[in-house]
C-alpha cells in the first residue's frame, strides 16, 4: 500500500475556500500515484489563539488538563469539514482525533511528548478509506486525558505518524514556498533555500524560526525521515531537509532568524560558592521550565555572582514566582520581556574563521547593545532590545550576503 502523509497548515486550512484548494491537492496526488492519502492539520488560522484567549480569562495556568481539551477543539474542527468536503466529492474519508487512533503521549499538559501511536488502527482504516484526516497537535495520555503537544505540534504529529508507518518522507505544507534565509516578511530580500540540513533546521525552528515545529526536525533526524516544506498555494518546489552529507554546497552562514518568545531573568548578589547555580537552575528544571542562555559575572571581590539566563516568556512569572520562593540567597532579581534574540546558523561555521566577529561588528555598526551571546558549532545567538530586531536583521543578511 501506497502511503503519502501531508500536513497543512493554519493558513492552508483558515477558510472553506482554502480547504478547497487541500482537497485540489490530495485529488492531484491521488490521480499522480494512485496512493492512500494520510492528511494531519492544523486548526483554521487564528482558532487557536481565540480558544487560548478565552481560557485565559478564566485561568493563566496552561499546565491545566483543561487548557487541552480547549485549545484542541480547533483542530477536530479543521479535520471535520475537510472529511465532509472530501466525502462530498465521492473521495472515502474520516476524520480521526488524537485519542480515536490513540496517539499516547506523556501527561505534560500544553506539551506533551508522543510515546507511542497505534498505526495498526491507522492501517486499518485506510483498508476502508482513500484519506484519513487527522487531527494535529494533540493526543491522549495514561490518565486517558487529552493533551496538547504545543504551538506547532501539528507537524510533530505528521512526522511521528511517517515514522509509525515506516515511511521516509513527510511533505508539510504552509503559506510560504519554503524554508527562507531569513522572515521575508521583515527582510525583503531574503530568499528559499532549496536545500538545508537537519542541524540547521533544528537550529533555526528552536531560535525562532516558525517555519517547522523543533520536535518534528528532531523526530526527522533520529529516523531519517525526509521534510519536503512547500507552499499550499503554487506547485514549486519547496525547500528538503536532508542530512548534512546530502547537502553539496554549505554556505558559511544559511540563515538567520529572531525570536520574541523570551525573558531575561537576572539574579544579583548571589553567594560565589560552588553549588549555587545547580540549586538555581534545579528549581526551575523541577518546574518544567527550559532554560536558554546563561552568562555569570563575579564580583571583583569574589564573594558574590549575578546570574542572567533567559526562560519562555510564558514562564516568566512562574520562574520568578519559584525564585523568590525557593531557598536560594539573592539580593535581587529581576527580569525583562522586552528582548529580542537575533540567530545566525549555518553547517559552513565549522571551517570558517570570522564569523562571529563579522556579527559582532555588524551589530556594533548599528549601535545595537549586545546583552548575551550563545554559541554552538552552528549558530550564533545574542539578546538584543526588541525595538533594534527589523535592523539587526536586515543588517546582518546584507552582512553575510544572504540576499537576492
Amino acid at each position: 500500500m501506497l502511503i503519502n502523509v501531508l500536513k497543512f497548515g493554519g493558513t492552508s486550512v483558515a477558510n472553506l475556500k482554502r480547504i478547497e484548494n487541500v482537497v485540489r491537492i490530495v485529488e492531484k496526488k491521488i490521480k499522480e500515484n494512485s496512493s492512500k492519502i494520510i492528511l494531519v492539520v492544523s486548526a483554521m488560522s487564528g482558532v487557536t489563539n481565540e480558544l487560548i484567549k478565552e481560557f485565559k480569562k478564566i485561568s493563566k495556568d496552561i499546565s491545566d488538563p483543561e487548557y487541552d481539551v480547549i485549545v484542541s477543539t480547533g483542530e477536530q474542527s479543521s479535520s471535520a469539514l475537510i472529511s465532509l468536503l472530501l466525502n462530498k466529492k465521492k473521495i472515502e474519508s474520516r476524520s480521526l482525533l488524537g485519542w480515536q487512533i490513540p496517539i499516547m503521549t506523556d501527561g505534560n499538559h500544553s506539551k506533551a511528548r508522543i510515546i507511542k501511536i497505534n498505526s495498526k488502527v491507522l492501517k486499518d482504516h485506510l483498508e476502508k478509506y482513500r484519506v484519513l484526516v487527522i487531527a494535529g497537535f494533540q493526543g491522549i495520555s495514561e490518565k486517558n486525558r487529552i493533551t496538547t503537544l504545543g504551538r506547532g505540534g501539528s507537524d510533530t504529529t505528521a512526522v511521528a505518524i511517517s515514522y509509525a508507518l515506516g515511511l521516509n518522507t513527510c511533505e508539510i505544507f504552509t503559506d510560504v514556498e519554503g524554508i527562507f534565509t531569513s522572515d521575508p516578511r521583515i527582510v525583503k530580500d531574503a530568499n528559499k533555500i532549496d536545500s538545508i540540513t537537519y542541524d540547521e533546521i533544528l537550529e533555526l525552528a528552536s531560535l525562532g524560526s516558525k517555519v517547522l515545529h523543533p520536535r518534528s526536525v528532531e523526530l526527522a533526524m533520529k529516523y531519517g525521515i525526509k521534510i519536503h516544506v512547500r507552499s499550499s498555494f503554487d506547485k514549486k518546489l519547496g525547500t528538503m531537509v536532508v542530512r548534512e552529507e546530502n547537502k553539496i554546497e554549505k554556505e558559511v552562514v544559511t540563515g538567520i532568524t529572531s525570536s520574541e518568545n523570551e525573558a531575561k531573568i537576572t539574579l544579583k548578589g548571589i553567594p560565589d560558592k560552588p553549588g549555587i547555580a545547580a540549586k538555581i537552575f534545579s528549581t526551575l528544571a523541577s518546574n518544567n521550565i527550559n532554560v536558554d542562555m546563561i552568562v555569570q559575572n563575579i564580583t571583583d571581590d569574589g564573594k558574590f555572582a549575578s546570574l542572567t539566563f533567559t526562560v519562555p516568556v510564558e514562564d516568566e512569572r512562574k520562574s520568578l514566582k519559584e525564585l523568590r520562593s525557593s531557598e536560594i540567597k539573592f539580593k535581587k532579581i529581576h527580569s525583562n520581556s522586552s528582548i529580542c534574540k537575533i540567530s545566525i546558523v549555518g553547517v559552513g561555521m565549522k571551517s570558517n574563521v570570522g564569523v562571529a566577529q563579522k556579527m559582532f561588528e555588524t551589530l556594533a555598526k548599528k549601535n545595537i547593545n549586545i546583552q548575551v551571546i550563545s554559541t554552538s558549532e552552528i549558530k550564533i545567538s545574542v539578546l538584543i532590545d526588541l525595538p533594534k530586531k527589523k535592523i539587526a536583521l536586515n543588517a546582518l543578511h546584507r552582512a553575510y550576503g544572504l540576499g537576492k
